[in-house]
């Protein structure tokens, strides 16, 4: 091996995400170190801004000055949540619970995702809603007082869903206890008891939550993103001789099915140390190129990587045999059809994939591929195909190639580091 690089992935988005909410909930100034900067969490902002929240962005962190629990104030204008699934549906947890009304827009691709799997269940609560066009956006929230959620069964796994139920059961101070088939991602509930929430998961799989006291201030340093990493994680595997450091990567059990997928490939991971930001593990890794073969994915491990799915199959493209993933039904509801668009793209360069039902099937080939991509603006899917498209026999034209800064502002400049484009050979 040659030279190891080191790279420190952005920082978390969905934990940057949750940082801002929940200093704008807690009383006094919190401070987020190293968050992610980008245009979803620009979003956020200007969405806690237009609430009449404090923040402030100066040398790579951003302070926000918390009015506590029932703090915000009515908006003036439209709240404006961009492509942020997470801002949208994050933001109709807390606002039902808030006196006032507000009306929530995003751009074409937000506006055609559901948001009825939030609504409803904060609907049981006393939640009132309009929906101008649909399950979507704009929507509107007429806020007001909330009574607790018991045992509600979620029928997705979903941190966002689950997280809008908590905030909303914090900011009306009441309990909420629900299931969901299989644990989503747990960033609220680790962060929640680090700031002293009462907040378990009961023997059988259910959360229960029971507001206590008003959050207070803090600091906290967002580790950086695993799903971002996965795409300089994946360069790395699919280069010649590389070695590869990744630095203070969240390292969530919640988050890490992605490791334990490549492991299974045949990948090369090594975990070289481990700490804890706010309940949140943090580790290094190093990483080598490996030689990979196909797996197995099931449905139980989706929650898990879901947002690594494209680039999961982007290895998949170049490993030996087959790969099959089961229970991806969410990826039709991500900023696009993640799931047939993965498919229709990567049959269109020259790669033997299926989409049937809720599954993926894709058979790796080291086959010249080339053709044309069609992003239409997914920023995983852009970022998935751009790591193949630096691999020896591909030459691909992606239909464009800024979407990446959606999560991941410095992917090209990472990218040329880890895997620079090979010349075409003439």
């Amino acid at each position: 091996m040659g030279k190891i690089l080191t790279i420190r992935p952005p920082g978390d988005k969905s934990v940057t995400q949750r940082a801002l909410v929940f200093g704008a909930l807690a009383d006094g100034k919190s401070v987020v170190k190293s968050p992610l900067i980008s245009w979803d969490t620009g979003s956020m902002i200007e969405a806690l801004r237009s609430l009449g929240v404090d923040v402030t962005l100066q040398d790579g962190r951003v302070t926000v000055v918390g009015n506590g629990r029932n703090g915000l104030h009515a908006p003036r204008h439209n709240i404006d949540c961009g492509n942020s699934g997470t801002t949208a549906r994050l933001l109709i947890g807390v606002l039902c619970g808030h006196p006032f009304r507000s009306r929530l827009i995003g751009d074409e691709s937000l506006s055609g995702r559901p948001m009825r799997r939030v609504t409803e269940p904060l609907a049981l609560m006393g939640g009132r809603f309009v929906e101008e066009d649909g399950d979507g956006l704009p929507l509107v929230i007429y806020g007001g007082p909330l009574g607790g959620l018991a045992g509600f069964e979620s029928p997705n796994s979903s941190a966002q869903v689950k997280t809008a139920l908590i905030l909303a059961g914090y900011v009306a101070g009441v309990p909420v206890s629900l299931r969901e088939p299989v644990l989503s991602r747990d960033h609220t509930e680790r962060m929640f008891r680090a700031l002293g929430q009462r907040l378990e998961i009961a023997p059988g799989g259910d959360l229960r939550f029971q507001p206590t006291s008003d959050l207070h201030s803090f600091e906290v340093t967002v580790p950086g993103d695993m799903s971002s990493a996965a795409f300089m994680i994946s360069a790395a595997l699919m280069a010649d001789n590389v070695e590869l450091m990744i630095e203070g990567v969240g390292f969530n059990p919640t988050r890490t099915g992605f490791l334990r997928v490549i492991e299974r490939m045949g990948a090369s991971v090594e975990v070289l140390s481990e700490g804890e930001e706010l309940g949140e593990p943090v580790a290094d890794l190093l990483i080598k190129s490996s030689q990979l073969r196909g797996a197995m994915v099931a449905a139980e491990e989706v929650p898990s990587l879901i947002d690594e799915i494209p680039i999961l199959a982007i290895l998949a493209a170049r490993a030996e045999g087959e790969t099959t993933f089961e229970g991806l039904g969410e990826l039709r509801f991500k900023e696009s059809d993640r799931l047939g668009m993965l498919a229709d793209n990567l049959v269109g360069i020259g790669v033997e994939a299926r989409a049937e039902e809720d599954n993926l099937t894709v058979v790796g080939n080291s086959s010249r591929l080339s053709g044309l991509i069609d992003t239409h603006h997914d920023h995983r899917v852009a970022m998935a195909f751009s790591v193949l498209n630096r691999l020896p026999g591909v030459e691909l034209t992606l239909s464009e190639t800024a979407s990446p800064l959606v999560s991941y502002p410095m992917f090209y400049q990472h990218l040329d580091s880890v895997s620079p484009k090979c010349p075409t050979a003439s």
